[in-house]
Parts: structure tokens; C-alpha cells; sequence
């Protein structure tokens, strides 16, 4: 099952650091499987760039992340606060745990 957790925005200073000169849009979403008796949670990040004219969009799934719930939720909010793009979640994911 897949849940929208929240999205934002990628900052403009931060684009602009970087070049970018178009929006980008990061949202993040819980997943969860049922195993048996026990739920396993997941993250999936999607990123949509509104190039000129164009939509290009990235998405990744982490499935397993965890057993529990409000691990997941601290872990996507950090995602979030972050701006952690697809890319980078698996990166972000094996320093966090």
C-alpha cells in the first residue's frame, strides 16, 4: 500500500546554488506490505522537474525500511526537511541505519 506522506518545494537558493534554473518538486510517500502477521515498511521519493515545456519525473522505492510505523514517519520527515531527492535516498537511508 502506498500513503502521500507530504512534499515540498526544493528551495530556490539551493537551485539557484546548483544552476537549476526550473522547479523542482520532491514528494515522499509511506509503503507497507504485509508479511504473514507482521507489516514491513517502506519509503518511495519521487522528484518532478518542470523543465521548459517538459515534465521529467524520478521516482525510487526503499521497500523494508522498517518494522515500525513512527520510525518510517521520523525517517520520511527527515527525508523532507532535507530535500533528499531519489538519487540520494538509498545513500541517506544506510547512514541513518
Amino acid at each position: 500500500m502506498k500513503t502521500f506522506f507530504d512534499g515540498v518545494f526544493i528551495s530556490k537558493e539551493h537551485l539557484e546554488e546548483e544552476g537549476i534554473p526550473y522547479p523542482i518538486k520532491l514528494e515522499y510517500y509511506k509503503t507497507s506490505e504485509e508479511e504473514n502477521v507482521e507489516t514491513k515498511y517502506g519509503i518511495e521519493v519521487v522528484k518532478t522537474e518542470y523543465l521548459e515545456g517538459n515534465v521529467k519525473v524520478e521516482t525510487k522505492e526503499v521497500k523494508h525500511v522498517t518494522n515500525n510505523l513512527e520510525e518510517e514517519e521520523k525517517i520520511l520527515t527527515l527525508l523532507r526537511n532535507n530535500e533528499v531527492t531519489p538519487i540520494g535516498v538509498e545513500d541517506v537511508l544506510q547512514e541513518l541505519l
